[in-house]
């Protein structure tokens, strides 16, 4: 395992680079800085090495992000509605980061503190985190850890794994953005995505709050059940996109609670990797990347709207909220084990 310095944070906190590697010649990086993964290093099928994931070169940069590259998102992904929700008869009121909703759990998120490193060898990396009662707004002090391993089969496992000394809310996710042509080669509009699901949840308005209703994706642009071009349907005039101005929709996983599943695939015919996704969570945050601007990214690259594409594995947003999706409540003592992985081929 390499290890290097990734810059000093702004406070002065002196922060590392890890680098895992298996015997196929993958190479990836990841940070103490938000348990972030910084890069991905996968053979194309001439043999040649593409990076992945969108992102920076230094700590710095990381701290300025406000679209959570490579992000170790917590305690709860996506959006509360009105930043506040009940639990145990007990209202919680949450930062408004987001019109008048909690997006990503507000300013504070665990994308932007600095992790202990638990292990290390030079195929995996254990970071943890112990996030006090009422940190961020949420009851309950939580102990975290997130681990990163790299298998021989191209395969990187992220395992969440935590525990709380009250009912609280966890719904933990990764939120790299991915572009298997090589993070700097333009947008994803002409690469394949299939997701396993038969309903998503439609979202409100601009705010993407769900309306609470899951819908069936048959003869919609939110069918992807099928290999599709992202960009098939991505401008058409179907509703929930006008609204959405792009993808960032929540779909449900045709799969079996708490198991760990296959939820969708994405290739890239260019490049020839394909990644097969897989996750126990019970549903699948999927974002085309509408909101980044015009931005220099790794290696002096530069990144714009739809350079990249998101698949979080997760709850339904404002799930905590609503009554017919299953809620992201830890119990006191119970442990919290999620997966997700994204594993690379070559597709000849």
């Amino acid at each position: 395992m390499k290890q290097c310095s990734f810059g000093k944070t702004e406070n002065g906190f002196e922060t590392q680079l890890y680098i895992l590697e298996n015997i196929q010649g993958m190479e990836v990086g990841v940070t103490d800085y938000g348990a972030r993964l910084v890069y991905v290093n996968v053979a194309d099928r001439y043999g040649v090495y593409r990076d992945v994931v969108l992102g920076y070169n230094s700590v710095r940069e990381y701290e300025k992000d406000r679209y959570c590259f490579g992000a170790t998102i917590g305690r709860n992904a996506n959006r509360i509605k009105l930043a506040e929700f009940r639990l145990n008869g007990k209202k919680y009121h949450l930062t408004k980061n987001e019109y008048e909703n909690n997006n990503h759990s507000g300013p504070n998120g665990y994308e932007h503190r600095i992790w202990q490193v638990e292990s290390v060898n030079n195929q995996s990396i254990r970071f943890s985190l112990v996030s006090p009662h009422l940190d961020q707004g949420f009851p309950g002090e939580f102990r975290i850890s997130v681990t990163y391993l790299l298998t021989e089969e191209n395969e990187i496992i992220i395992h969440f794994q935590g525990m709380s000394d009250q009912d609280t809310i966890v719904n933990m996710t990764h939120h790299s953005y991915f572009n298997l042509a090589g993070h700097a080669s333009g947008d994803i509009l002409g690469q394949y995505l299939q997701i396993n699901a038969e309903k998503y949840s439609p979202v409100q308005d601009f705010q993407f709050i769900p309306t609470g209703e899951m819908v069936n994706v048959s003869n919609t642009p939110m069918d992807f059940r099928r290999f599709k071009k992202i960009g098939q349907d991505i401008n058409s005039e179907f509703p929930q996109l006008r609204i959405a101005g792009d993808y960032n929709h929540n779909f449900i996983l045709d799969k079996e609670e708490d198991t760990v599943g296959v939820l969708g695939e994405a290739y890239c015919q260019e490049s020839g990797i394909l990644m097969r996704v897989k996750s126990n969570l019970p549903a699948v945050q999927l974002y085309t990347g509408r909101f980044i601007q015009d931005i220099t990214g790794r290696g002096g690259s530069r990144y714009s709207s739809r350079s990249g594409f998101c698949l979080e594995a997760q709850y339904t947003p404002n799930a905590v909220n609503e009554e017919n999706v299953k809620k992201p409540i830890l119990k006191a003592g119970d442990v919290y084990d999620k997966i997700i992985s994204y594993q690379f081929q070559v597709k000849i």
